[in-house]
């Protein structure tokens, strides 16, 4: 595990990309200040484990820039991934002392990390941390819920199309950039790990991407560069209206 201040992490919080979006959003100057003090970054290279499932956590955090993802073993060591942390996406839970996942990098990441004692303590000073906790929970419940759907009821192709919508939306949003007409991100997950998100097979993510590409859906440079040309097209293919909201 790295424990280092990332070079390329924001030193103050009004430089901070995910400022708008992360735990923080409603604080005054002041609960800034106050964050400050109990504040460290983190950064994990790909493949790194963030957390072990069974962990005592020290600290919580939201996630700068990378990806990370939860999985959950089983008793007989298989493995299933439950969720995936975007930019912005809170990592622990106050009030809880063991890890209920694990948590690894996908990519490279860096983390803004508060010590849980004392950020438990500021929770209850301050509204402001509380209520946009409270607020981020409910959309990752809305989020799980919606992805039930998608891994229930939705073909491949709608899979590949709402995972796609996600991410871009989300990439959208962070960028403070409007939500439709054409969109540019890169792709954060390998399709092998597409593959064991969606529970499909890796020639299945490959065959359902270049058939979206083939017939216009997105256009892609390398393997991870994505251009949707018309959002709404690539939401038709999704089966649906995917809120863009978190992923675990």
């Amino acid at each position: 595990m790295t424990l280092q201040t990332s070079k390329g992490s924001p030193q103050d919080c009004g430089d901070c990309q995910i400022r708008h979006r992360a735990v923080c959003a409603r604080c005054d100057v002041d609960e800034l200040k106050q964050l400050e003090e109990i504040k460290y970054y983190r950064s994990f290279e790909a493949g790194q484990t963030v957390l072990w499932s069974g962990d005592q956590m020290d600290f919580v955090g939201s996630v700068v820039t990378g990806i990370a993802t939860l999985t959950q073993t089983m008793e007989d060591g298989r493995t299933q991934m439950v969720g995936l942390l975007l930019p912005s996406d809170f990592v622990g839970r106050p009030g809880r002392r063991e890890a209920p996942y694990d948590v690894v990098a996908t990519t490279d990441l860096v983390m803004c990390c508060f010590r849980k004692k004392p950020f438990e303590t500021m929770m209850v000073r301050t509204p402001h941390i509380a209520q946009r906790l409270l607020e981020m929970t409910l959309d990752e419940l809305d989020a799980a819920r919606e992805w039930m759907l998608v891994l229930g009821r939705k073909k491949a192709r709608e899979r590949i199309a709402s995972l796609l919508a996600i991410i871009a939306r989300r990439d959208a949003t962070l960028k403070l950039a409007p939500a439709h007409g054409p969109m540019v991100f890169d792709l954060p997950l390998t399709r092998e790990a597409m593959a064991d998100y969606l529970g499909l097979t890796l020639e299945t993510v490959s065959r359902q991407i270049s058939a979206l590409k083939r017939d216009g859906v997105i256009v892609l440079e390398g393997k991870r560069h994505v251009t949707v040309p018309d959002l709404e097209r690539l939401m038709e293919e999704a089966g649906d209206d995917s809120d863009g909201g978190m992923l675990a």
